[in-house]
């Protein structure tokens, strides 16, 4: 994990963070007990750069992050542009993004300080990672269009069939 975050911090990304299921699956792995690390679609990394809101540009690093460890299947999103996704309001930051993912216990990112020292982001806390419980953030919670995107994700996630104490809550 500490090659994925020096190779993301290598970039020198604005608000740059590596999220999601790199952190989450990580705990959940850690939790049951899984000797070897359940394989991940993609390393998520993100970063919020307002100057700047061109997808070739995220394609532009992820061809430099491949570059340096090419068996990384990396996807670089800039969070300044990715609230259109889902035709939302603009972020104010990554963090501001990460408290909007579709689960708590997705809602997570690691970053790098200027010594190197590992920063956690929470914005929803630790504790339903760490209880092995998936619940949608409360900004999907609140937002009836944005339900059926969480409930749909999450049969097709299925991430029960990989961690059997995952419990998943309606709210």
């Amino acid at each position: 994990m500490m090659d994925i975050l020096e190779n993301a911090r290598l970039l020198q990304l604005p608000d740059w963070w590596v999220c999601a299921g790199f952190v989450r699956s990580k705990i959940w792995d850690t939790l049951h007990g899984f000797e070897e690390r359940t394989p991940l679609p993609d390393i998520d990394v993100i970063y919020y750069d307002g100057s700047n809101l061109h997808e070739e540009v995220e394609k532009h690093w992820e061809a430099k992050l491949r570059n340096l460890n090419p068996h990384v299947p990396w996807s670089v999103k800039n969070e300044a542009r990715m609230h259109t996704i889902n035709n939302l309001a603009p972020y104010t930051s990554s963090v501001d993004a990460i408290s909007k993912f579709p689960e708590t216990a997705t809602a997570l990112g690691l970053s790098l300080d200027e010594y190197g020292k590992v920063i956690l982001t929470a914005p929803h806390g630790i504790a339903d990672v760490i209880n092995v419980v998936l619940r949608a953030t409360p900004h999907f919670n609140n937002n009836p269009n944005l339900l059926p995107i969480y409930e749909k994700r999450m049969a097709q996630k299925n991430w029960q069939a990989t961690w059997k104490q995952l419990q998943v809550s309606a709210t």
